[in-house]
């Protein structure tokens, strides 16, 4: 949460009298005075003291293992919404998903009332790092390693950033892999191997940034651990 969204609703300020907090210097984050308004928070992982006062906020991380078929986004009229996966009570107008899957891929997706944290993560400055499990329709080579550490080019010359390709198995008719990409542009990581002849069977992401999936089953959700908050930090600012 902005801090000064979050000192306005604690403390019922003003913007004027909020801003003059930041000025006097009685705004501290984790021991040290700052003066950037917007910067992003959490109590868990932050201690935030305003004129003396400790201030908490209450947003919501739920990493969730997407299954097949569901659509990332809030509303749809034709396709369930991973949403309808979460409780009732976990469920919050606030909430959306950071980054989309296609309906036919699984894997990690992170559901977040933290705009600004969902932001960062996908800013293009920040190269944050998603790991894919990769099942094709034919042989992988180490010359598909090379072409993806190279980037990829599409029809049209625009150039992937380089891509680590770590081949798991491969045969004539089925192979699998981890792709690590640093971009998320539309339906990217098909559009890759397409680019090398080989159709996208199966597509699973299994991390994004230092989130990821462990023993979660298809379909379930849960908290993000303070550890893992923790490791987001340096995306708070």
């Amino acid at each position: 949460m902005r801090i000064d969204k979050l000192i306005e609703k604690n403390l019922n300020t003003s913007r004027k009298q909020m801003k003059r907090l930041f000025l006097t210097g009685q705004v501290v984050l984790d021991g040290e005075k700052i003066y950037e308004e917007k910067r992003n928070v959490d109590s868990q992982i932050h201690d935030i003291r305003v004129a003396g006062q400790r201030l908490e906020t209450s947003e919501n991380y739920w990493l969730l293992h997407k299954p097949q078929g569901y659509v990332t986004a809030n509303h749809d009229q034709e396709h369930e919404t991973v949403f309808e996966l979460l409780d009732k009570k976990d469920q919050h107008p606030d909430l959306y998903a950071v980054g989309r899957l296609d309906r036919d891929t699984t894997g990690l997706l992170l559901l977040t009332t933290n705009g600004p944290l969902g932001f960062a993560l996908l800013h293009p400055d920040r190269h944050v790092e998603k790991t894919y499990h990769v099942t094709v329709n034919e042989a992988l080579t180490i010359q598909d390693q090379q072409a993806f550490l190279a980037g990829i080019e599409f029809i049209g010359g625009r150039v992937c950033k380089p891509a680590n390709l770590q081949i798991l198995e491969t045969s004539p008719t089925k192979s699998t892999a981890l792709l690590t990409i640093s971009e998320g542009k539309f339906h990217q990581v098909k559009k890759m191997f397409l680019a090398q002849g080989k159709k996208v069977i199966a597509l699973k992401r299994v991390s994004m940034g230092p989130l990821r999936l462990e023993q979660e089953e298809v379909g379930s959700y849960r908290a993000l651990t303070l550890a893992e908050l923790h490791a987001l930090k340096p995306y708070f600012h």
